[in-house]
């Protein structure tokens, strides 16, 4: 394949202000855990990617936020905002002493513009099918959000069709698109999900021909986390949802909308191998800052954990004393634990645009990730892969391809940013997202 590198526009369109329209419909696919290589390497079975980056354009790799974790990267994409300034900071919520909350699954949650709303203020329609961060998103006019039942999160049937609208879309779907869903037919379980997810994107997409739609694979990333970056099952995720993507392109066709569609194949993280685990709070439970059991009183300091990085959280902001303690202490750890990790100051974060109450991170080399345990060994053994980690480094970025209408035919660019891409799309659309802290990059795209 012949490459032909792109040279940017001097002129960076920021924030996607509003443009002549490329595309009359856009279709946006978050593979998780979407890594480069996947469509860069042709040893993995990713016919669909490999003909889109042919005959289209691509990206060497795309730079995450902090921290790569799904929930605000998925937010960031459809924002083109960093996290503190969209609001989903993490995938769930922090509660005192470290504990996990509930996940940040509400559209309300959201603090900037969304590109699903300024479609809308457009006069145009949008869909959306298992995205994250969606539930009650009044501004998408068919909507079936990423949700489960929280006695039984193994179970998305319920809550899917109670959140879904317009109401009755669901059950329109299985109808029409997938038949009766089993349980496993519908969760993270099996490769069924990334399939059954794409029939109901490619129904909506054939009987309503949404302007704008987004679409979350999420097999991949299950793989990788209990295989690491390969594996049998990870090579059987990847093809899963290239076949996925296959459907999409099936159903623009089938619709009669190909030639007027753009379509973009992007992720949230790429994947780490790991085989050690670090637990910081253990030290904060020897300064006697965190309780080595859950008490929502009695605590300091305590690190929240998101895989590859975890973040440190004051009972006071204004806790001066022992954020030096902290310091101290991690300043005089031996050498041997020291190497593991890096320490990322409220500078960096604020640059980051990351959880603006946090007073500082840690970041984990590769191989090693962190752990939310208050006892027992600061080091123990684990395995699979991971993400979550500051995104400085090849193996943590995800992937982009463009295809379609209003996208340069042939082309590759160097690593861009995730917050770049609804900016990507709002110019596609020739809509305006002003408070994304990304840009569009006019040489992406055809000139008209």
């Amino acid at each position: 394949m012949k490459k032909i590198v792109i040279l940017f526009s001097a002129l960076l369109v920021i924030g996607g202000s509003a443009a002549a329209q490329k595309a009359k419909y856009v279709v946006l696919i978050s593979v998780d855990g979407f890594r480069p290589d996947f469509y860069k390497d042709k040893t993995w079975p990713t016919a669909n990617m490999q003909l889109m980056m042919e005959k289209g354009v691509w990206a060497q790799g795309v730079r995450g936020i902090f921290p790569t974790v799904t929930y605000p990267s998925h937010t960031t994409l459809v924002t083109g905002a960093m996290a503190a300034k969209h609001g989903i900071l993490y995938n769930t919520a922090f509660e005192a002493t470290g504990q996990r909350g509930e996940w940040n699954t509400e559209a309300s949650l959201v603090k900037t513009e969304t590109l699903w709303e300024a479609v809308k203020k457009a006069g145009m329609t949008s869909a959306s099918v298992s995205w994250p961060v969606t539930v009650g998103a009044t501004s998408i006019d068919y909507n079936i959000p990423e949700t489960f039942s929280k006695t039984n999160p193994a179970d998305r049937r319920g809550a899917s069709r109670e959140q879904s609208t317009p109401k009755g879309l669901f059950d329109e779907v299985e109808l029409n698109a997938t038949g009766k869903l089993q349980m496993n037919d519908y969760n993270l379980s099996s490769l069924a999900m990334d399939e059954n997810v794409s029939r109901m994107a490619a129904y909506i997409i054939r009987t309503y021909k949404p302007n704008f739609i987004t679409l979350h694979l999420p097999c991949t990333d299950g793989a990788q986390h209990s295989q690491g970056r390969t594996g049998d099952a990870v090579t059987r995720a990847v093809a899963s949802a290239d076949h996925a993507i296959g459907n999409i392109l099936d159903a623009l066709e089938k619709a009669g909308i190909k030639d007027s569609a753009a379509v973009i194949v992007t992720g949230d993280h790429g994947f780490v191998d790991t085989h050690t685990s670090i637990a910081p709070n253990v030290w904060l439970a020897g300064l006697g800052l965190t309780p080595a059991k859950a008490d929502a009183e009695n605590w300091k300091a305590v690190f929240f954990t998101t895989g590859g990085s975890t973040f440190l959280r004051l009972k006071d902001k204004k806790d001066e004393k022992t954020l030096a303690q902290i310091k101290k202490m991690l300043d005089e750890l031996p050498q041997q634990y020291k190497k593991l990790f890096r320490v990322v100051d409220r500078k960096e974060m604020d640059k980051m645009g990351a959880d603006y109450d946090a007073s500082l991170a840690l970041t984990a080399v590769q191989g090693f990730s962190f752990s939310n345990d208050t006892s027992g060994d600061i080091l123990k053994p684990t395995k699979g892969g991971t993400h979550g980690y500051f995104p400085d480094f090849y193996e943590i970025q995800t992937g982009f391809i463009g295809y379609g209408a209003g996208f340069k035919k042939g082309g590759v660019v160097p690593v861009i940013g995730l917050e770049d891409i609804a900016p990507t799309i709002a110019q596609l659309l020739g809509i305006q997202l002003p408070n994304a802290d990304g840009v569009a990059y006019p040489g992406l795209l055809e000139k008209k």
